[in-house]
C-alpha cells in the first residue's frame, strides 16, 4: 500500500480484490477441470471447436496472469498508460473470442443458415464497431493515474460512459444469442418429441448451458456497467477484469460439457455443409437430420 489516505486504501483494496477474484476463479476453473481438457481436447484431432477453445483457455489465462503481475508493480505514468492501453486490449480480444464460439455455436445450431451467419455478421460488426469506439476512446480523453495505487486508472464521466457503451454492446450481443438459442433449442425439442429420433440430450446441454451462461453474465455485466456510470471515480470499471474471467470461465465450461456430451468420433471430426467446405463446431452433427429440412 503507497498511501495513507483512507478513501483511496479502501479504493485500491476492492481494486485488487476484484482482480485476485476474478483470476482465482480462472485458474481454479482451469485447473479442476484440466483432466477433462487432456481427454476431450488434447487426446483428439484439433478441429475448430478445439482450436477455438484453446484459444479462449490459454489467451485469456496468460493475459490475466501478466495483467495481475503487473497490477502489483509500482511503474512511471507513460508505463501505466502503455500497460492499461494493453489491458483493455486483452479484454476485448477475450471477448471477441467468447462472441465468435457464441456465434459459430448457434449457426451451427440453425443448419448453417447464411441468412443467419448474413445477420450476425452484421450485428457482430456494429457492436465491435461501437466497443472499439468506446474502449479506445479514452486514451483522447480525461485519464488520470493513480500513481499511488498502482497501474489504476481515474477516469471522467464523460470517459466511462464510453467505456461502459462497450460493455452494453457486448450485453445486447449476449441477448441476441440468447434469444436464438431459446427459439431453436425449443423448436428442436419440439420436433424430437413428435419423431423417434434421440437427440435430446445435447440439445438439453445447450439449453441449460446457454441460460446458465446468459443469467450468469447478465448479472455480472449490469453490475460491471454500474460502476462506470454511476460507480465512484477510483471504481469505475473495477469490474471489467473479473466479469471478464467469469465469461471466459463459462464459456470453457459450456465447450467442455460440449465435447463430453457428443460422441467421440465427432467432435474430433469438424461437420461439412452441402455448400462450400466450412468447419463448424460439433452441435450441428446431432440436430442436422432432424431439422435439415427446417432452415431458418
Amino acid at each position: 500500500m503507497y498511501t495513507t489516505d483512507p478513501e483511496v486504501q479502501q479504493t485500491w483494496l476492492f481494486y485488487i480484490y476484484a482482480i485476485l477474484a476474478g483470476n482465482s476463479v480462472l485458474i481454479y476453473d482451469h485447473i479442476v477441470t484440466l483432466p477433462q481438457e487432456v481427454a476431450f481436447i488434447w487426446r483428439r484431432p484439433k478441429a475448430l471447436s478445439a482450436i477455438l477453445f484453446l484459444l479462449n483457455r490459454y489467451v485469456a489465462l496468460l493475459s490475466n496472469i501478466c495483467s495481475l503481475v503487473t497490477d502489483f508493480i509500482p511503474d512511471s505514468d507513460e508505463s501505466c498508460s502503455k500497460y492499461l492501453l494493453y489491458r483493455e486490449l486483452a479484454i476485448i480480444i477475450q471477448a471477441m473470442v467468447v462472441c465468435i464460439i457464441m456465434a459459430i455455436r448457434t449457426y451451427a445450431l440453425y443448419g448453417c443458415s447464411k441468412r443467419l451467419l448474413t445477420w450476425m455478421v452484421i450485428v457482430m460488426t456494429a457492436l465491435a464497431i461501437v466497443a472499439c469506439a468506446g474502449t479506445f476512446g479514452q486514451y483522447s480523453g480525461d485519464v488520470k493515474i493513480l500513481q499511488e495505487v498502482g497501474c489504476n486508472a481515474a477516469i471522467s464521466k464523460m470517459v466511462a460512459a464510453r467505456i461502459g457503451l462497450a460493455w452494453v454492446a457486448l450485453s445486447v450481443f449476449d441477448l441476441f444469442i440468447f434469444v436464438l438459442t431459446m427459439y431453436r433449442t425449443y423448436k428442436i425439442n419440439s420436433l424430437l418429441r413428435l419423431s423417434l429420433i434421440t437427440g435430446k440430450d445435447i440439445i438439453d446441454v445447450i439449453f441449460r448451458d446457454g441460460a446458465m451462461f446468459f443469467g450468469v453474465m447478465t448479472l455480472f455485466n449490469i453490475t460491471n456497467i454500474l460502476t462506470f456510470y454511476i460507480g465512484p471515480v477510483g471504481l469505475r470499471g473495477s469490474l471489467a477484469t473479473f466479469t471478464s474471467c467469469m465469461s471466459v470461465t463459462l464459456i470453457s465450461r459450456l465447450m467442455l460439457n460440449l465435447h463430453q456430451t457428443i460422441d467421440t468420433g465427432i467432435f474430433s471430426t469438424p461437420a461439412q455443409d452441402d455448400g462450400p467446405s466450412l468447419p463448424i463446431l460439433t452441435t450441428r452433427v446431432d440436430v442436422e437430420s432432424t431439422v435439415s429440412s427446417h432452415y431458418w
